[in-house]
């Protein structure tokens, strides 16, 4: 049998594969017929220039195939701003770490592709390493504004006296200290501060490059999420207006919603993990709930586990299903090992043995850290109350 971790590989590659298969069967019914009448419109144009100029069929091909060697290395009919001057290197580079990839640009000579490698894979660790440290804090940036408006809420509503400090007796604040925000709060957020960004970017380049705003937008997607297509490519030509401060604002248009997508992946991510959870969740339900019920109703003296979770709020630093194997076995409703059942049992049994202990002593009492050091704390019943006693000893001499 499966455990959850496996379960929840397969069904998630199993989607992936599907999601592909439908996305190869959309992009293929809208673009395959475009590209035929490309074709043909390009097989007309080569005929009628052929017969034109009076040249052969393999003459122009030949001659054809050497221009797309020199469009690799750079050559364009129409002016543009050398490839790997300094400015034009420092952009290399930044699709090079940030794993964007554009295309346009790439190292022609063995030397440069052998550099590559290695700058490369320190490039890219180290900016991955970037965008998850900025991904931390952004975080915290956002649940600590919306703790602060949740905190409001409860000031509004009388729960929370507005001198900051805790009432007595109220369940909200007492979990106002653990309080996170949910993942779909923050999912819509970052989904937010990234169409603002990208909404203004292509406002940026749609007079500048002569994009439309549509081709801008498609340009800010390609580019913040690292796909890199290199169908579109900014800061490409000799000369612009105010060319410092664009290319300037080039760069920070694409930190910034690289930034902000890669965040946005992340968080999806973890409600497409939710999702899956949910549906391994039902699957197991649905699958073994009647023979779990027979099983259970046939032992009257088994050990049935318990609801050892409750339900709670989905927050960013929580998962809706458990994630051990234990705990998926407790989900699906599967007999447990009495390992199994003492580890989903540690509350209940820490709680026997300061009840032991207390009724042995007679009183409630506190560890002292003497005995913490001495190290004849711990156990379980008697031998809870034979280490605490070997402690008063061992602290009366």
């Amino acid at each position: 049998r499966l455990n959850a971790d496996n379960a929840r590989f397969l069904l998630l590659a199993v989607l992936i594969v599907l999601y592909m298969l439908c996305g190869a069967a959309v992009f293929s019914a809208i673009e395959l017929p475009t590209e035929r009448e490309a074709k043909e419109r390009w097989e007309e144009r080569l005929e009628n220039f052929t017969r034109r100029h009076n040249l052969s069929r393999a003459e122009l091909r030949h001659f054809l195939r050497e221009y797309e060697e020199a469009n690799v290395a750079g050559i364009r009919v129409d002016d543009i701003r050398p490839r790997w001057d300094f400015t034009g290197a420092f952009y290399f580079v930044g699709t090079v770490v940030s794993t964007i990839g554009f295309g346009m640009t790439t190292p022609a000579t063995v030397g440069g592709k052998i550099f590559l490698i290695f700058y490369g894979l320190i490039g890219c660790a180290g900016t991955i390493l970037f965008f998850n440290l900025f991904l931390e804090r952004l975080i915290t940036v956002i649940a600590y504004v919306m703790k602060s408006c949740h905190e409001r809420q409860l000031r509004r509503k009388g729960v929370l006296p507005h001198n900051g400090r805790r009432g007595s007796g109220t369940s909200e604040v007492d979990s106002l200290a653990g309080w996170k925000p949910s993942v779909y709060y923050v999912m819509l957020i970052l989904c937010v501060a990234s169409l603002i960004i990208s909404c203004c970017a292509s406002a940026m380049y749609t007079p500048i490059e002569g994009w439309s705003y549509f081709d801008s937008l498609y340009f800010c997607f390609v580019a913040f999420s690292t796909i890199g297509f290199g169908d579109l490519v900014s800061s490409q030509n000799i000369k612009y207006e105010s060319q410092g401060l664009y290319r300037f604002g080039n760069f920070v248009f694409i930190l910034m919603g690289v930034c902000c997508i890669y965040s946005l992946f992340n968080v999806i991510s973890i409600v497409i993990k939710q999702s899956i959870n949910w549906i391994l969740k039902k699957l197991a339900c649905k699958c073994c709930h009647r023979c779990q019920r027979r099983l259970f109703h046939s032992r009257r003296n088994v050990v049935m586990p318990g609801n050892v979770r409750s339900q709670r709020n989905i927050s960013i630093e929580t998962d809706v299903v458990n994630e051990s194997d234990t705990d998926g076995r407790r989900l699906s409703g599967e007999m447990i090992s009495m390992k199994d059942f003492l580890a989903s049992n540690k509350v209940s049994l820490a709680i026997m043995q300061k009840q032991l202990s207390e009724t042995a002593n007679g009183y409630p009492r506190q560890m002292s850290s003497n005995s913490k050091q001495n190290g004849f704390s711990g156990g379980v019943g008697a031998l809870a109350i034979m280490n605490n006693r070997l402690a008063e000893t061992s602290v009366d001499r």
